[in-house]
């Protein structure tokens, strides 16, 4: 077990990512690295929003498949933020937007 203080990352995933599967692509990604937090449809039909926590391996892996994309996809850019996780999170799931 690590004991590296557990990370907070979030993003915005822009380009062809809504209407091709990809928040559940996001949710299986995130549980099978371990991760916490939420995926959901941006304000505009080519931006999702993802909010994870976890170990800050994780998170590195997390962030190399969420800039590579969900097959159907086609991402243009990833935006990244890193902070302190908070420990709001018991799972990942998809929030409604």
């Amino acid at each position: 077990m690590s004991l590296t203080p557990k990370q907070r990352l979030t993003a915005r995933v822009v380009g062809r990512v809504q209407g091709v599967g990809f928040r559940w692509w996001t949710l299986r990604q995130a549980q099978e690295l371990g991760l916490t937090g939420w995926v959901m449809n941006g304000n505009n039909e080519r931006t999702v929003e993802v909010v994870a926590e976890g170990r800050p391996e994780a998170l590195d892996e997390f962030e190399r498949r969420l800039r590579r994309g969900a097959p159907g996809s086609h991402v243009d850019a990833v935006t990244v933020e890193r902070s302190p996780a908070s420990a709001e999170f018991s799972r990942f799931g998809i929030m409604r937007s």
